[in-house]
């Protein structure tokens, strides 16, 4: 990652800030003063009504004298910071508060092309009132009514220098409360920084790293959100990868140990017979140990061909129906010599005269066989091998039990691991290849059934694998 991401969302930050800003100065000042300017018409247009209903009706009625009506006027104007005047319907100023001041001067005043429907429906109007203001103003007309007719107006005018002004205020504090807000957003920018993109750049290295082939490297990232489960992911992940490589190098080299004994032992003594240091009256018997180690090559030739069939991505299963009782017979017949030499019985408690199971008859007779094979190599001689069958839960169990040199603790959970042989089988089995239990494993993996070890060190082991019945259907 080369800070892309970041980058972009600070550019995205930055670019926000700024049609912010530019939004402010384009669109509020004149949104902020037509509001004003409603707001401010309102309040002089209620005034206007209330003193055309008072003043003014009184004034053209006689009931209130002009000069009682004048220094009432001169009063609000003060108190309202405005010009407030009574005009004719011909345009002729009655009274005007701002040349009834300290000075004096009253003289009237014609307000030429004067028309109050210039307004419209809006009640209000801005510029200098037909040309009777030097600057402009915010003006509203109410009209004069008595004995239904309309005797003249009532005008209330402010400058807009005042609202101008007033705007300016609250800009200000639109543009002060714009900068806070942006400061303030410097947090959604500092929890991006530490809680997504710091974590995302350690799971990227940590990523580089793994394709590197560095797999011990960790991610340490401390969350528990999200971002810290993929961190744990990766961990987990390259963990599994690391010990798959490790059993890789470990599978190359025993192949290689495993190899490199036999033709080493062959080479030996083939080049010893043809340089006549083994004698040729004593061929023969070291033709039939070359023999053996051929033979040792060719078996661990086909465990390694069987293993790589097995494990095959959607291993083809050829699945019958088959009596197993009968089979474990057939297997146990097929060790009777093997039995005589190590004088070992094999006991037989079947159940039933026939149980059916559902699987690959073949494969599991290679169980049956490898797990009997493994069974009298470490057994004593003059012992018993039993092997059971049992149907239990709607799944049949087949045992088979020596009364061997057993499995220590520690080695139980590696004994189906390729070419493991615990230190304690090596002096019995010289000639076993480590891949018997792992091409069990396999097969029972591929049939979806489990096998179980119960072994206890110079007492013997059991090994317990379940199958699927007939009269079961499979789930």
């Amino acid at each position: 990652m080369r800070h892309t991401l970041y980058l972009k969302f600070i550019l995205g930050y930055v670019i926000f800030g700024l049609f912010s800003l530019l939004t402010v100065s384009l669109f509020v000042p004149n949104i902020t003063r037509d509001y004003l300017i409603t707001q401010k018409a309102q309040d002089l247009y209620s005034e206007a009504s209330l003193i055309a209903d008072t003043y003014g009706q009184g004034l053209y009625s006689s009931r209130t004298s002009f000069e009682t009506v004048t220094l009432q006027l001169d009063a609000l104007s003060v108190y309202m910071n405005s010009d407030i005047r009574i005009i004719s319907p011909d345009g002729l100023i009655i009274l005007d508060t701002a040349k009834s001041g300290s000075d004096g001067d009253s003289s009237v005043k014609m307000i030429t092309n004067f028309d109050p429907s210039v307004s419209g429906r809006s009640y209000y109007l801005t510029g200098d009132f037909f040309g009777s203001f030097d600057e402009e103003v915010l003006s509203v007309i109410c009209p004069i009514i008595s004995e239904y007719r309309t005797k003249g107006y009532v005008s209330i005018h402010i400058s807009m220098d005042e609202i101008d002004s007033e705007c300016e205020s609250l800009l200000n504090i639109s543009y002060i409360t714009l900068i806070i807000i942006f400061l303030l957003s410097l947090i959604i920018l500092i929890f991006f920084t530490r809680i997504v993109y710091i974590p995302l750049r350690k799971i990227t290295k940590g990523a580089e790293k793994y394709a590197e082939g560095n797999y011990h490297y960790e991610v340490n990232v401390e969350s528990s959100d999200e971002m810290g489960y993929l961190a744990a992911a990766l961990n987990y992940m390259s963990g599994k990868i690391a010990d798959a490589e490790d059993d890789q190098k470990k599978f190359i080299a025993n192949v290689s140990h495993d190899f490199r004994s036999p033709l080493t032992s062959i080479k030996g003594y083939l080049e010893a017979m043809l340089d006549g240091t083994i004698p040729a009256e004593m061929h023969e018997k070291y033709l039939g140990i070359v023999l053996n180690e051929t033979e040792r090559l060719t078996k661990l030739t086909n465990g390694l061909l069987s293993l790589n069939n097995l494990n095959t991505k959607g291993m083809h299963l050829d699945m019958t129906d088959f009596d197993i009782n009968d089979m474990v017979r057939k297997v146990a017949e097929t060790f009777e010599g093997t039995c005589r030499k190590k004088s070992i019985a094999i006991e037989l408690v079947l159940m039933g005269d026939e149980l059916l199971v559902h699987a690959d008859k073949e494969k599991i007779e290679q169980i049956v066989y490898n797990l009997t094979d493994n069974a009298i190599k470490f057994s004593h001689n003059d012992s018993v091998i039993r092997i059971e069958t049992a149907e239990k839960k709607n799944k049949i169990y087949v045992s088979v039990k020596d009364n061997g040199i057993g499995i220590p603790p520690e080695d139980i959970g590696l004994i189906f691991n390729r070419f493991y042989k615990s230190d304690s089988s090596r002096g019995k089995d010289k000639k076993g290849t480590g891949l018997g239990l792992s091409i069990v494993k396999e097969i029972l993996t591929a049939h979806s059934e489990n096998i179980n070890v119960i072994s206890t060190p110079g007492e013997g082991s059991e090994f317990i694998f379940s199958l699927q019945p007939v009269n079961v259907d499979e789930v």
